[in-house]
């Protein structure tokens, strides 16, 4: 579809996206556009049930890229897209083998399941950068783990290595990196042979209105992290990550 996205139907109805820009697989427009553009694709494809959601490279999605080189979208832009994804139709399993980390761990949130290798890193990561989360982890992520334990996941900024994020509920499956790609096909084949019309209309029961409150939430998230970036505790946060060591914040 594009340089950073790529989709393939395979002949059991499952489609499988993969992420393209390795090793980090870093947020571009281009990216989150494109898996917006593939599962709407697919929502119209009879020939897809389900889709797999994967990454080359050493991470699964490492998010914002906050080198100078690094963002050139608008934050309503990728938002925009995000919503997209969120009001799309096609079950979709993300296949975690590495790092899911901030805005990363929100797209490996949009999916409906995740099955996570032992290696994969989650973590919600924006408070020790500085400012607030983004990509509608404010709605999905108390929604999978509960409202306390998102909070001490938001507030700490922790990383949950894949064998504890199946008993949180970050995950649902684990398995071997080098089967990551084959269990999570194994669960969107399971899902595909169920009755297609019966799992999208279960699926649009149990997700509510889901959309709708990412899309409310990406607005303020957007807002808090405008807010924030304009703080010393940001240029902290970021020139701290870039420099690998732990950041001095002062409440500036």
């Amino acid at each position: 579809m594009t340089d950073t996205v790529g989709i393939e139907i395979g002949d059991d109805w499952v489609a499988t996206i993969e992420l393209r820009r390795p090793p980090n697989n870093f947020f571009s427009l281009e990216m989150i556009d494109g898996i917006a553009d593939a599962l709407e694709s697919l929502d119209d494809d009879p020939s897809c049930r389900a889709a797999v959601l994967c990454a080359q490279g050493k991470h699964f999605c490492a998010g914002a890229d906050f080198s100078p080189e690094g963002l050139s979208y608008t934050t309503e832009e990728l938002y925009a897209a995000a919503v997209r994804i969120f009001s799309t139709h096609t079950p979709v399993v993300a296949a975690v083998h590495g790092a899911a980390v901030g805005g990363g761990l929100g797209l490996a949130l949009a999916a409906d399941f995740r099955v996570a290798a032992p290696e994969a890193r989650f973590s919600a990561n924006f408070a020790r950068l500085g400012f607030h989360q983004g990509f509608g982890l404010s709605v999905t992520l108390p929604r999978l783990v509960g409202p306390q334990v998102a909070a001490e996941l938001l507030f700490t900024g922790r990383r949950v290595p894949g064998t504890d994020a199946v008993p949180l509920g970050l995950a649902d499956r684990l398995a071997a990196r080098s089967e990551i790609q084959d269990a999570a096909r194994a669960l969107a084949r399971e899902i595909a042979l169920s009755a297609p019309l019966a799992v999208r209309s279960i699926r649009a029961t149990l997700r509510g209105d889901l959309a709708d409150q990412v899309e409310a939430a990406t607005a303020h998230e957007h807002r808090e992290q405008e807010r924030l970036q304009r703080t010393a505790d940001f240029t902290e946060g970021t020139r701290a990550m870039a420099e690998r060591r732990t950041p001095e914040f002062r409440g500036e």
